[in-house]
C-alpha cells in the first residue's frame, strides 16, 4: 500500500484508535511510527521490523497486519464516498422540468378550476348542513354568492386564455400529473393589479420577514419583560394577601466585588488545627494514664480543699466540713437537712457530682497465675559460633580504631616491640646503643603487662559485688506466688540437726516456723522454687535422720525420720524469720498456726500422724 503524506495524515485518527484498541492505552510514539510506515509504502515485513523496536516481535507483526489491512479498507471507503459525492445532484424542480407546450406553474388549468368549484360547492353544502338545525339558511344570498364566484372565475379564465391565446401549446389539455405534484409548494396567484389573492379571489396579505440586529431583539424583549412585570406588580398589589413589608427579590443579581484573603491566613488556620489536635491527643493520653494508674480518684480527693480556712490560732467548728464543700452547693447543711427531713427539693439538685454511676477499681490479674504462653527459649551458641562472634567484634573494634587514627581523632599507637623483633623494628638504633634500646623494650613490655593486669582487675567484682551477686542468686521474686513446704520430723532433740535446719533456712532466706510437740515436730518454710529445692534436698537427703533412735512404748525403739507432708503455692507469706516454738499440748500448737491463718497445716500433719499410729 502506497499512500501520500496527506492521505497518511488523514488516516492518523484511525491509526490512533487502532493502536489504543490493540494496546489498551494511548501511545503517540507508536502512532507516529505507524503513520510513517504507511506514508513510506512499507510492506508487512518492513512495517513489523520498524515497529519491533517499540513492541515485541509477535505484537509488532500482528499490529502491522491490522494496520495494512485496515488502511486498504479505509482508502476504499473514502474513494466510494468521493464517487457518490461527485454524481449529479437532483434539483428541487427536477421532477417537472420546463417543457414547451405545457402550462406554467402559475396558470390555472380547466381541471384545476373544476376542482376548485367542486370544493367550494362541497364547503357550502357542509355549511348548510351545520346550520340547518338551528337557523334556516336563506337560499337567495347563497345562490348569489355562488353565482358571483362563478362569474369571477369565468372572467379570470377568459382573461388568462385571451392573453395566452397566441401560444397554442399552453392551451392543450395537460397529461395526468403524478402524485408528487401535491407535494410541490402552493402556487402563487396574482390578480390583474398584481396583488396576491387566494383561490376564491380575495386578497391575501403575506408576512414579510426582514432581518434585524441582535441588539434590537434584546431591547424589544427587555421592553416586553418590563411591561409584563408592571402588570404582574399591579395584579399582586390589588390582592388582599400581598404584604408590602416583605422585600421583593430583584430581577437581576447584583454584581459582587472581589475579596482577597491576606497572605498566611490559611497557614494560621492549619497551625491552629494542628495545635488543637495535638492538645486533644495529649489530654487523651493523660486521661488514659491517670485511669490506668488510679490517679483520677486521687486527684478528685486532692481537689476537695476547704473553701475558706480558719485563721491561725482559732479552733472553730466549721459550718461545713472541708470534705463536704466539694459536693454541697451551699455553705451549710441546712438545705440538705430540709430536703431529707421535709421532703423539699430533690437531693440531687443540692449536691454536685453525685450520680447513679459507680466507679469500679481497675481489674488486676492474679499474681499467682502463670504468664500467658510459654516463655521464649534461650538461644545458646556453640563454641565455634562464640569464637566467630568474638572475632567479628574484635575486627569491628579494630576497624573503628583505625578509622579514628586515620581521621586524626586518636594518636597512632607505639610500635609493639619485643625482644624477638627488636632488630626488625628498630634497626639502626639497636646497633648504635643496644643497652638503651633493650631497656626501652623491657620498659614497654612491663607497661603492657601492667595495663593487662589492671584491665583484668577492673573487670573483677569487688567483695561487696560478689556478696550481692550471691544474694541475688539466693533471693527469688515471690510476687507471683510463694512456695510453701511442710515437713514432719519425729524428733528434733539432736542439737546438730536442729542447727542445720535453722541455719540453712536463714542462709537461703526462707521464712517459716518450727513447732515442737512430742512426735509431731512440724517444719514450715516459705520461699521461692529454687530455695525450696535446695532445702528439700537438705531435709530429705543430706541430713541422716536414721542415725538417731527414739524410745517408743515399753522397750521398743524406732529410728527417727522426716516426711514431706505437703507442698504448694500460696499468695503471700504467713510467717517471718524462722523461729522455734515449743508447745506442750496439741491445742497450743494449733492456736499458734491459727494466729497466722494457716491452722490447716497442723490439722493435715496431726491427722496423718494419727493414721500412722492407728495402722501400727
Amino acid at each position: 500500500v502506497t499512500l501520500t503524506r496527506k492521505e497518511a495524515e488523514e488516516l492518523r485518527p484511525w491509526v490512533d484508535r487502532t493502536v489504543q484498541k490493540f494496546l489498551g492505552f494511548e501511545e503517540p510514539t507508536l502512532v507516529t511510527a505507524a503513520v510513517s510506515c504507511l506514508s513510506s509504502g512499507f510492506d508487512r515485513a518492513e512495517t513489523a521490523r520498524k515497529l519491533s523496536s517499540l513492541l515485541d516481535d509477535s505484537k509488532a507483526a500482528s499490529l502491522a497486519e491490522q494496520l495494512l489491512t485496515g488502511a486498504v479498507e479505509q482508502l476504499r471507503t473514502k474513494q466510494r464516498q468521493a464517487q457518490d459525492d461527485d454524481g449529479p445532484r437532483k434539483s428541487r424542480f427536477s421532477e417537472m422540468p420546463p417543457v414547451i407546450g405545457q402550462p406554467s406553474p402559475g396558470q390555472l388549468t380547466t381541471l384545476q378550476i373544476r376542482e376548485m368549484m367542486a370544493n367550494a360547492q362541497r364547503m357550502i353544502e357542509e355549511r348548510k348542513k351545520a346550520l340547518g338545525g338551528s337557523v334556516p339558511t336563506p337560499v337567495v344570498p347563497v345562490a348569489a354568492a355562488v353565482a358571483d364566484s362563478r362569474n369571477r372565475i369565468a372572467e379570470l379564465t377568459a382573461q388568462i386564455q385571451a392573453k395566452l391565446g397566441s401560444r397554442p401549446g399552453f392551451l392543450q389539455q395537460p397529461a395526468a400529473t403524478p402524485a408528487s405534484v401535491a407535494t410541490r409548494p402552493t402556487p402563487l396567484i396574482l390578480n390583474a393589479e398584481g396583488r396576491t389573492v387566494d383561490s376564491t379571489g380575495r386578497e391575501v396579505q403575506l408576512a414579510h420577514h426582514t432581518p434585524t440586529l441582535k441588539a434590537n431583539i434584546r431591547a424589544q424583549k427587555r421592553e416586553q419583560f418590563k411591561i409584563h412585570q408592571e402588570k404582574l406588580g399591579e395584579d399582586v398589589a390589588e390582592q388582599n394577601f400581598f404584604d408590602q413589608r416583605v422585600g421583593a427579590k430583584p430581577v437581576q443579581r447584583g454584581r459582587r466585588g472581589f475579596r482577597f484573603h491576606e497572605k498566611g491566613k490559611y497557614e494560621q488556620l492549619a497551625q491552629r488545627l494542628r495545635t488543637r489536635a495535638k492538645l486533644e491527643r495529649l489530654q487523651q493520653e493523660i486521661a488514659q494514664a491517670a485511669k490506668r494508674t488510679g490517679i483520677s480518684s486521687a486527684t478528685k480527693i486532692a481537689l476537695m480543699v476547704p473553701a475558706a480556712r480558719a485563721k491561725e490560732g482559732k479552733e472553730e467548728i466549721p459550718d461545713v466540713e472541708w470534705w463536704d464543700t466539694f459536693i454541697i452547693k451551699g455553705e451549710s447543711y441546712d438545705n440538705v437537712i430540709e430536703a431529707v427531713v421535709a421532703g423539699g427539693a430533690p437531693l440531687e439538685n443540692l449536691l454536685e457530682g453525685v450520680t447513679n454511676l459507680v466507679e469500679h477499681p481497675i481489674q488486676m490479674k492474679a499474681p499467682t497465675l502463670p504468664p500467658r504462653g510459654p516463655p521464649p527459649l534461650p538461644v545458646f551458641l556453640t563454641q565455634k559460633e562464640r569464637k566467630k562472634l568474638r572475632r567479628q567484634n574484635r575486627r569491628e573494634a579494630w576497624k573503628e580504631k583505625q578509622e579514628k587514627i586515620r581521621l586524626g581523632l586518636e594518636p597512632p599507637p607505639e610500635p609493639k616491640v619485643r625482644m624477638s623483633n627488636l632488630m626488625r623494628v628498630l634497626g639502626s638504633q639497636q646497633v648504635q646503643d643496644p643497652t638503651k634500646v633493650e631497656a626501652h623494650v623491657r620498659e614497654q613490655m612491663a607497661k603492657r603487662q601492667k595495663a593487662h593486669e589492671e584491665a583484668n582487675a577492673s573487670r573483677k567484682l569487688t567483695t561487696e559485688q560478689r556478696r550481692d551477686k550471691k544474694l541475688r542468686k539466693l533471693k527469688e521474686d515471690t510476687t507471683r506466688g510463694v512456695h510453701v513446704a511442710v515437713y514432719r520430723v519425729l524428733s528434733l532433740t539432736n542439737p546438730a540437726k536442729k542447727f542445720k535446719v535453722e541455719m540453712n533456712a536463714k542462709q537461703l532466706f526462707l521464712t517459716g516456723c518450727v513447732v515442737l510437740y512430742r512426735n509431731v515436730n512440724l517444719v514450715v518454710v516459705e520461699g521461692g522454687p529454687r530455695q525450696q529445692s535446695k532445702y528439700r534436698r537438705l531435709m530429705l537427703s543430706r541430713i541422716k535422720w536414721s542415725e538417731d533412735t527414739i524410745q517408743g512404748e515399753g522397750d521398743k525403739t524406732e529410728k527417727n525420720q522426716c516426711t514431706l507432708v505437703w507442698e504448694g503455692t500460696v499468695k503471700s507469706r504467713s510467717f517471718g524469720e524462722l523461729k522455734f516454738k515449743v508447745c506442750p499440748t496439741e491445742s497450743l500448737a494449733r492456736e499458734h498456726f491459727r494466729k497466722h491463718g494457716v491452722e490447716h497445716y497442723w490439722d493435715l500433719a496431726y491427722s496423718s500422724t494419727l493414721l500412722e499410729l492407728a495402722d501400727a
